[in-house]
């Protein structure tokens, strides 16, 4: 179905970028306007629909018993990310590579 809508010179440009800035199409960002108004995307709805859903931790590593057998048939499996072994190896490296000279 084809829709024509009038609007304001300036409300059409801030509509241009912001849809430009989400990589979308001008009908895209119109279509997701009218649904989030209709109620068919509310944000607040599918935000606290992830966070349940983080909560009963089905994201991450090993989230399901069929992940556990996939991990299990490979012998290099890495293990989750190690955020301070990764941090204090990275600031090791960049140290090593920025560091200044006393000796200038």
């Amino acid at each position: 179905m084809t829709v024509s809508v009038r609007m304001a010179p300036l409300l059409e440009k801030q509509m241009e970028q912001a849809a430009k800035r989400k990589g979308i199409t001008k009908s895209q960002f119109i279509i997701e306007a009218v649904e989030r108004s209709l109620g068919y995307k509310n944000p607040f709805e599918l935000m606290t629909a992830l966070v349940a859903e983080e909560d009963q931790k089905a994201y991450g590593p090993l989230a399901s018993p069929a992940d556990r057998v996939v991990a299990q048939s490979y012998e290099a499996y890495e293990q989750p990310y190690e955020t301070d072994r990764s941090r204090q190896q990275l600031l090791t490296k960049l140290k090593a590579k920025h560091s200044v000279r006393s000796d200038r």
